[in-house]
């Protein structure tokens, strides 16, 4: 099976396909995909997105991100805007002397105590999705990566996997980097960290999280209020039959 998934305008539409979770089974293909903004599909993007046969669009971003660059087009599609995060920052001007990577399991951590709401609607939408789902941020990086590792972490998938998932963004870096500067001409990019995410970040995130709830499932339970039933409805949905 085919974990990137090519798009002439998307740069990072994955699969969250084919990795081990609970009790041996694994996480199916095609059921569940996390991506950069579909508000650039166009043309051939879109059949190509409506032949994964999705049906279900969760948004991150913030109401005016999408107004200012659009959401997925009217493809028939069920659309929801959650925006998981609430303290918005410039990733283009962090200060370069920073350590970056904690820096950016920093604002994570923001996001997982401010968008507790939010989080838990996505989760609720994940389990009870009939059909194919994305899930997806503006680069497909911080927001989507985050959502990512929690619901890969209640599905029991192994911390490496989750963290080698969130790190394979960094293909789509270079371009990335490149969508910035044709949406900004005239302004420096300040943080060479732009675009990048390495293992370490989401590996700080996870461990924040544990430190403070005893576990990604813990901090679920705490702070998200979900149970074992949308745990076991979660796991129903995306891995495969119990054997």
């Amino acid at each position: 099976m085919t974990r990137h998934i090519a798009f002439e305008g998307l740069h990072n539409f994955r699969d969250l396909g084919g990795y081990r979770g609970v009790d041996g089974r694994t996480v199916e293909w095609g059921r569940l995909f996390r991506s950069d903004s579909l508000a650039k599909l166009a043309g051939s993007d879109a059949d190509r997105l409506l032949a994964l046969g999705v049906r279900t669009v969760v948004d991150l971003r913030y109401p005016w991100e999408i107004a200012a660059k659009g959401r997925v087009p009217e493809l028939g599609l069920e659309y929801h805007n959650l925006s998981i995060e609430h303290r918005p920052y410039d990733q283009a001007e962090i200060d370069p002397e920073l350590d970056p990577w904690r820096y950016l399991a920093d604002r994570f951590a923001e996001v997982a105590e401010d968008g507790v709401q939010e989080i838990r609607q996505v989760l609720d939408l994940i389990a009870g999705a009939e059909a194919p789902l994305v899930f997806h941020c503006a680069s497909g990086k911080d927001r989507t990566g985050l959502i990512a590792a929690l619901v890969l972490s209640l599905l029991g998938v192994h911390e490496d996997e989750i963290a080698a998932d969130f790190a394979l963004t960094e293909l789509a870096t270079p371009r990335l980097v490149a969508d910035w500067h044709a949406a900004n001409p005239g302004r420096t990019l300040r943080w060479p960290g732009f675009g990048r995410a390495p293992e370490t970040v989401i590996r700080l995130t996870l461990a924040d999280l544990a430190a403070a709830h005893g576990s990604v499932r813990g901090y679920a339970a705490d702070r998200l209020g979900v149970d074992d039933a949308l745990v076991d409805a979660l796991r129903g949905r995306l891995l495969t039959p119990a054997g």
